[in-house]
């Protein structure tokens, strides 16, 4: 059902490589072809079902692991994303990072330390909740804290260019590279959600008691910035979205529809890779009849004789 291609074209989320994007020219509002919630949720219980067989042939396979990277605005729904689509994989094979604001011991390395630091195992998937991208995202906006890397030859404001970022960039690609290269599969989701949406789940938080805690007045401060972090989001995903490492724009307005179009997209990437149980030789058979055999052959006892039990006596204390 997750690859039905009736329900909604995935290509229309895709970013293309080498392609200029214009987020504008995303809907964030789309909901794809005669959809409705109850369906879209009924529709992504069964799509988890799948993805939880997928993921069992991922882990016998043991040749790659998956990386999903989830980036967007605040609220856009990315914890929500990993709760409802994630929650059929098998947790012993799903590791779940968030990325928060990097520390002086984490400066102290290059910013892709911590990020390979949290890469998936052969056979595991990695989710990252915010990612290595925040270097080129929210340092974009805010270049004054690249001083804080200690990045040589960069020791001003002015050194901060525009070849300083097409370099960050190349760096990126790279980075990716070496990892599909290497076995990794690299999903990357920008949670597309628009200005008034986000405004409108800024005051759900501040109304609910018990959605307070998600609320910040720095959530308020950085929403001064949209078109700037529009702008960064363009320019990272134009210069990153590679076939080995692919971008997908999703409509985010509706969290049921986004988690739909997301665990659509992993199953169809997981399709192509055509998993399947590893066979084992003849010989290998030969010995599974033999263990079979010795097993049917047991003895279905504890394994030990039971004695017979005889009463116990008890000696009498003499009287004094």
């Amino acid at each position: 059902m997750l690859s039905d291609n009736k329900l909604f074209d995935s290509k229309a989320f895709y970013a293309k490589p080498g392609k200029k994007i214009n987020l504008k020219d995303f809907n964030t509002s789309y909901k794809g072809k005669e959809l409705n919630k109850k369906d879209a949720e009924a529709m992504l219980d069964i799509g988890r079902k799948h993805l939880a067989e997928i993921q069992d042939k991922l882990y016998a396979h043991n040749q790659f692991s998956v990386l999903i990277i989830l980036q967007a605005m605040d609220a856009a729904g990315k914890d929500g994303a990993v709760k409802h689509i994630m929650s059929g994989f098998n947790p012993l094979g799903v590791k779940v990072f968030s990325f928060k604001a990097p520390t002086s011991h984490e400066l102290d390395h290059d910013y892709f330390w911590r990020h390979s630091l949290a890469l998936p195992a052969r056979g595991e998937i990695a989710i990252h909740n915010r990612s290595h991208y925040e270097n080129v995202l929210v340092t974009r906006v805010h270049p004054e804290w690249i001083l804080n890397e200690n990045i040589p030859g960069i020791d001003s404001m002015k050194d901060i260019d525009k070849k300083f970022w097409e370099k960050r960039y190349k760096q990126i690609n790279r980075f990716e590279k070496n990892l599909a290269e290497n076995g990794t599969i690299i999903l990357k989701f920008f949670l597309h959600v628009s200005k008034k949406e986000q405004k409108k789940r800024f005051l759900e938080r501040i109304d609910d008691p018990t959605k307070n805690w998600k609320f910040s007045l720095s959530d308020l401060k950085e929403r001064g910035y949209w078109n700037d972090y529009q702008n960064a989001y363009e320019e990272a995903i134009s210069n990153t979205s590679q076939e080995h490492a692919p971008w997908f724009i999703i409509p985010a307005n509706d969290k049921w529809f986004a988690r739909l179009i997301m665990a659509s997209i992993i199953y169809r990437q997981f399709e192509k890779l055509k998993f399947s149980y590893p066979t084992v030789s003849e010989e290998q058979k030969g010995e599974l009849q033999k263990a079979k055999l010795q097993l049917m052959a047991e003895d279905e006892s504890d394994g030990a004789e039971k004695k017979k039990s005889r009463p116990i006596k008890r000696k009498r204390l003499k009287s004094t």
